[in-house]
């Protein structure tokens, strides 16, 4: 007796009515959710974990933050990076997706992405207690310690100042005190060349990521393991490139390589990936028809060129 296949349902039938396609809330969670369903190399997909977290854990995580970037234009931009990050962790059991949150919800707040720079002017000092409450919240890991402005001490009053402070050490950071300029050169233009040259949505993702990670080392990497170790997976992220039509069997290998004999997990260069995504989805210059949220984008590391 044949079988009745349903149809696989999207992920996005979760989210709230006020969420609508298109919307903010909706860009922030299809972004976080292609960007954790791409098999790129070092990170969780749907055929690699770690041991505190899943793909599905990203993908909870990503829905999770859907109404607090829906909500951002009204309300402190401190205010929506604490709920996200509540919502988060509610759902998850470690922190999945706080670099996400600090670089989409920036963006969120304002209806053009590229204007991200005067939202960051305008920080307050309420805005930075918040953020340093949202990290306390996440509780990441390789945070390190500062002897200005720690992560584990009170606010700064002054949150942009902090963020150029901690520039040379993040990205994340780095974006935030200079304006989002880099990333609309790098992670977004890698993406849109990407899909202009018409591969499928998945490799044009982890494409973009190994794109990214070549011209920057991971600063997660370097704090958790050396600028060293860093410099050494931008080489191998480089050579992945320089494969040709065998990169993708390079990528599988340098993702085996990135997993042990320890984890070297490029995290920030993937929440990077994402706020690409994220615009490219909110500027409707992502194609919705390229859009497959069925959780199966690609198999990962297909062989095929």
């Amino acid at each position: 007796m044949p079988i009745d296949r349903q149809p696989p349902v999207s992920p996005l039938s979760r989210l709230p009515p006020d969420c609508p396609p298109g919307g903010r809330g909706w860009c922030a969670a299809v972004a976080s959710i292609l960007e954790a369903t791409a098999p790129k190399p070092g990170n969780v997909h749907p055929g690699a974990s770690f041991a505190d977290l899943e793909h599905a854990d990203l993908v909870a995580a990503g829905l999770a933050i859907a109404p607090a970037m829906e909500r951002a234009p009204r309300q402190p931009l401190g205010r929506t990076i604490l709920d996200a990050v509540h919502a988060s962790r509610a759902v998850t059991r470690s922190n999945a997706n706080l670099g996400i949150v600090l670089l989409v919800a920036p963006l969120a707040t304002t209806d053009e992405p590229r204007s991200v720079d005067g939202v960051l002017d305008r920080l307050t000092a309420a805005d930075a207690a918040d953020v340093w409450q949202a990290i306390a919240v996440a509780m990441p890991g390789g945070m390190g310690s500062s002897s200005r402005d720690d992560l584990h001490g009170p606010a700064p009053h002054d949150l942009r100042a902090a963020m150029r402070h901690a520039a040379p050490h993040d990205t994340i950071a780095r974006l935030w005190a200079e304006g989002y300029g880099p990333l609309f050169t790098g992670a977004v233009a890698d993406l849109d060349a990407e899909l202009a040259a018409g591969l499928p949505l998945g490799d044009a993702i982890v494409r973009c990521h190994l794109r990214q990670l070549a011209r920057e080392p991971d600063t997660l990497i370097a704090r958790r393991h050396g600028q060293m170790a860093a410099n050494e997976v931008s080489r191998l992220a480089a050579d992945v490139l320089a494969a040709g039509n065998g990169w993708r069997a390079a990528a599988a290998r340098l993702d085996a390589a990135l997993r042990t004999p320890r984890r070297l997990n490029p995290g920030t260069t993937a929440d990077l990936v994402a706020a690409a995504l994220y615009i490219l989805l909110r500027e409707g210059r992502l194609p919705h028809d390229r859009i497959d949220l069925s959780l199966s984008i690609a198999p990962p590391f297909a062989t095929s060129s």
